[in-house]
Formats: structure tokens, C-alpha cells, sequence
């Protein structure tokens, strides 16, 4: 492979990416002696977090942070900011490859990358929401999540960091969610005739879009990272999270993970579910996301209505 570390550079030449991943199937991550299990994952998340916030902490809001390099593989151009905060998860993820664990990475800057197995599939969305870390708003996140398959069902475990302020948000398939290493406690919900925080995605348009959940609602919040957006959604902060204009699901992964988690609901706007999308850098779909059953179906049925 070469120096795995070198691989997000923006400076250096692009690796080729490995075979593409459409005929890639589930595997059980705990059938291959010495393979991580998803709690030794968050662990080694955990530590990346760290490192990631000591990269971004001076960068963010600088012009030396705004420096562009080239389009990442997710489609925006890759600054410093996002370059300093995906090299230092690599540091960590070349490290396993060195102490012999096989896996493949998904990165949003840096694309696929092979160390030496399809799956475990690791998820690194290094700066969720970097238009706020480039411009100085102090709202943005990591998000990283480790799959045995390619959809959104196959997550295993997710964390979400805010870089802000290092709240950290991580999830365990089957085991259940935690804020800052305590069991995750969603806030009981204050009103029943209406929604009290509406959060929605950060472009214009999604005001127009979701009109009908607007005007239901007290307050709005457009916080610029779906990450967080979602994770708080997890958590009760928000009622009701909107994505009128279909988004990444990739950047989802970590999140809806953690409102599966958590007790929460997600579907597409038309209610759709979306365990079987593919987490990949072009798969997209609307989101609407509760903290409760109770809440989504209310906002499905205000949808609806307005029809």
C-alpha cells in the first residue's frame, strides 16, 4: 500500500482507490481472530477525537485554516482545516494497519482506502459542517463510524464529537447510546400541541421546503453540521430534525446510529426507511428524525397533510 499515513496529503499525489464496493457482502467482524470489536473501535475513535481537536483548535476561523487544496473526494475543496483533521485520524488508523488489523476506510477528503480488507468498514467525515470551522463559527463535528456491510444497518459503533466544545456522542449497535460516557438521557418532550425546536439542514431552500413543519413550530434551529444536528435530536434537544433536500448518507451513519440507539425514528420524508441505503459518498436521501416514535409520526402526518 505505501505510507498509509501520507495517504490524505492533499499535497501529494492520490493513491489509486481500491475495487469499487457494490459486490462487497456482510461479514461477522468477530469470526476473524484478532479483529477489533466495536467497542475496541470507539476506543481507538476516542483517541483520534482527541488529536482531531488539538489539529482544529487553531486552525478554525484562521486564513492559514481556509487554505485550499484540491477537491476531495466527497466533492468540496479539501482545506487545511479538513486536511489537519483527517491526517490525524489516519495517524490512528495506520497505526492498527501497522499492529496487523485489516479494514477499508471511507473518508470524505481522501475517498477509499484499502488496508487490507473490505470490511470492517471505517467512516471519516473529518469536519462535519467545516464551512463553520473555516469561516469561525464555533460549530462543527467528527464523525466516525465502523460498518460490517454497506448499508446503514451494518453500523456497528459511531461517535460524534463536537470539536467546539468536545462534547462526544457514541453509539453501540445493540447496546445503546452515551453523551460523554454517560447512558444517554433524552430530554422529556414540553409540548404536546406543537414542536418546540425544529431543526433543519442548512440551506435556504430547506426553510421553503419544510414549511409545513415551520409553521408547527416555536423555534428553529440551522446549526450547519448534520452530525450534531442529529446527534442533539438523539438526545431531545431538538423535536424534530427536517432534511427537505436529500443529503449524504454518509454523513448520517454515526447519528442515525445513535437515534436508533437512543429510541428515536428516522425515515425519508415520504417515510421510507433507511437501513438499506448504502453508505457511500454518493447516496442520498431526505431525513426526518425524531427523538420518539410519538414526535415523528406527528411530523410525518403534518407532511402529509400538507400534500
Amino acid at each position: 500500500m505505501g505510507d498509509a499515513a501520507a495517504l490524505p496529503d492533499h499535497d501529494r499525489g492520490r493513491a489509486p482507490p481500491p475495487p469499487p464496493a457494490q459486490g462487497r457482502g456482510r461479514i461477522d467482524l468477530a469470526a476473524r481472530p484478532g479483529a477489533l470489536n466495536p467497542g475496541s473501535w470507539l476506543e481507538v475513535f476516542a483517541r483520534a477525537g482527541e488529536d482531531v481537536r488539538r489539529a482544529v483548535a487553531p486552525l478554525s476561523g484562521t486564513e492559514p485554516g481556509r487554505r485550499g487544496y484540491s477537491r476531495g473526494a466527497g466533492g468540496d475543496t479539501t482545506v487545511e482545516v479538513d486536511r489537519s483533521a483527517e491526517a490525524a485520524v489516519f495517524h490512528h488508523l495506520a497505526g492498527l494497519a501497522e499492529r496487523g488489523e485489516r479494514f477499508s476506510v471511507l473518508s470524505e477528503e481522501a475517498g477509499e482506502r484499502d488496508f487490507g480488507a473490505p470490511y470492517p468498514l471505517v467512516l471519516v467525515d473529518p469536519v462535519d459542517g467545516s464551512l463553520n470551522a473555516k469561516q469561525g463559527v464555533p460549530l462543527f463535528g467528527l464523525m466516525l463510524a465502523v460498518l460490517e456491510g454497506p448499508t446503514l444497518a451494518d453500523a456497528t459503533a459511531g461517535l460524534v464529537q463536537n470539536l467546539s466544545t468536545g462534547q462526544t456522542w457514541t453509539a453501540l449497535r445493540g447496546v445503546g447510546a452515551r453523551s460523554d460516557g454517560a447512558p444517554l438521557t433524552v430530554l422529556a418532550r414540553s409540548h404536546r400541541e406543537r414542536i418546540e425546536v425544529l431543526g433543519l439542514e442548512s440551506t435556504p431552500r430547506a426553510l421553503k421546503l419544510a414549511q409545513p413543519l415551520v409553521e408547527r413550530s416555536h423555534k428553529i434551529r440551522i446549526l450547519g453540521s448534520m452530525a450534531i444536528s442529529l446527534a442533539l435530536t438523539s438526545a431531545g434537544a431538538l423535536d424534530v430534525f427536517c432534511a427537505p433536500i436529500p443529503v449524504r448518507v454518509f454523513d448520517t451513519a454515526a447519528s442515525l446510529l445513535l437515534l436508533r440507539e437512543s429510541g428515536g425514528v428516522a425515515t425519508t420524508l415520504e417515510g421510507e426507511p433507511l437501513d438499506g441505503l448504502r453508505c457511500d459518498l454518493s447516496t442520498r436521501a431526505t431525513l426526518l428524525c425524531a427523538p420518539t416514535p410519538e414526535l415523528h409520526a406527528e411530523a410525518l402526518a403534518t407532511l402529509r397533510a400538507a400534500r
